[in-house]
């Protein structure tokens, strides 16, 4: 039976990376022989395009899109589309909303004209601009709407696509599955993330690097797993991802000693057991 390749999001290893960026191609052979087809990159660990580019290639990983923070992509979009043409990425990737520019605030606006402006010229290059999203998208609008769909309801699909983050997704208190299924093709790039959630944490986003302060009476537990041994159910996922997507990406923000190679394995070896 045909199945999407998979891919893995690079800023789970980023403790391997960040300051011994003389480790990428031991790092990248790794994640190859795990079986992952393709990365998804955060960051280049100041690392030359050419350079990321050649290891890429000679060890046969597909470099599918990287991750590029929204302030680099507001200030030289141009820029930022050079840089990864070269490396080949095809999806450019806006992690997240800074909270001054997520809904009900007097950014929202502003940031939706800058995505769309950025998508324009990830089109002109030849490139496509997705989201990548978390739970807060998922806000209840005056109109009823959840923030998530009027992000794509405003920019056209030209200049923005989907990359539905099932856990957070979960998270929120929806159905990943379905939202693949809503935005169909337009939803190119799923990520994979398991997680274990119980009581009402209040901190999520610090374990994403995300500064927050300390709520009190955070009774709560939230813990990123291993696809496969978290609390996540994949079948209806995955069949979504087949009718419409192009990759499956694996991220796992934080590891809690488990080792972030160690987990990226268990993952692709759990989706082997499925047949992927």
């Amino acid at each position: 039976m045909k199945k999407l390749p998979v891919g893995l999001q690079i800023y789970g290893l980023r403790d391997l990376l960040e300051n011994t960026p003389d480790n990428f191609e031991a790092v990248m052979r790794e994640v190859k022989e795990m079986g992952y087809d393709g990365v998804e990159l955060a960051g280049l660990y100041d690392l030359k395009a050419e350079y990321v580019r050649d290891i890429l290639t000679e060890i046969g990983l597909i470099p599918i899109s990287a991750h590029v923070p929204l302030v680099d992509l507001m200030e030289d979009a141009q820029g930022v589309a050079d840089t990864y043409k070269i490396i080949g990425c095809k999806f450019i990737v806006v992690p997240y909303l800074p909270e001054e520019y997520r809904h009900n605030t007097p950014g929202y606006n502003k940031v939706i004209s800058e995505m769309k402006k950025i998508g324009a010229v990830m089109f002109d290059n030849g490139l496509k601009l997705l989201y990548h999203n978390h739970d807060f998208e998922f806000v209840t609008l005056p109109d009823g709407r959840f923030g998530f769909d009027d992000i794509y309801e405003q920019i056209p699909s030209d200049y923005l696509m989907v990359e539905l983050d099932t856990c957070w997704t979960k998270v929120a208190g929806q159905n990943p599955a379905a939202y693949i299924e809503k935005y169909g093709t337009r939803c190119e790039i799923v990520h994979l993330k398991d997680f274990i959630l119980e009581g009402k944490p209040k901190n999520l986003y610090k374990l994403i690097g995300i500064e927050t302060e300390e709520a009190e009476n955070d009774t709560g537990l939230f813990e990123f797993r291993p696809v496969g041994f978290g609390q996540m159910v994949w079948d209806k996922i995955l069949d979504a991802s087949l009718k419409y997507s192009k990759w499956v990406i694996v991220e796992q923000d934080e590891h809690y000693g488990l080792g972030a190679l160690k987990a990226a394995r268990m993952s692709r070896e759990y989706l082997k057991i499925l047949g992927w």
